[in-house]
């Protein structure tokens, strides 16, 4: 099993900046993407951006120029620093892993796509 872990979310006013961080662990292979996605009350959760294992990056226009992925492959890890905030980007934030890894000598070695539980990210105006 792969477990993804988020931190760093929180209140910032309007204009701020905040990093979030995510870790995924397991018996991990290999990590292809990262990414991460928010979602509002009544809303679909939607894409922020992502990021390869080759780095190259993909980002929602809405964040473009504002937000930064970036990536530890070594460490499983990927950053998300946010920057000139909106109360627009008010949302619970999710971090997403995909990729293969070890599951029971029964099974081997196959895919997988977790989830963090979320983390809260408030701007105030």
């Amino acid at each position: 099993q792969v477990r993804v872990v988020e931190s760093g979310g929180g209140l910032v006013q309007a204009g701020g900046s905040l990093r979030l961080s995510c870790a995924a662990s397991g018996d991990i292979l290999s990590i292809n993407v990262m990414g991460w996605y928010r979602q509002t009350p009544g809303k679909q959760r939607e894409l922020v951006g992502k990021i390869s294992r080759t780095g190259s990056t993909n980002y929602a226009d809405f964040v473009k120029g504002r937000f930064t992925i970036s990536r530890d492959s070594a460490k499983n890890t990927v950053n998300l620093q946010m920057n000139s905030l909106k109360p627009e980007d008010t949302a619970v934030y999710y971090c997403n892993a995909g990729g293969r890894y070890y599951h029971s000598s029964s099974v081997g070695v196959t895919d997988f796509d977790s989830w963090g539980q979320g983390i809260q990210v408030t701007v105030s105006s």
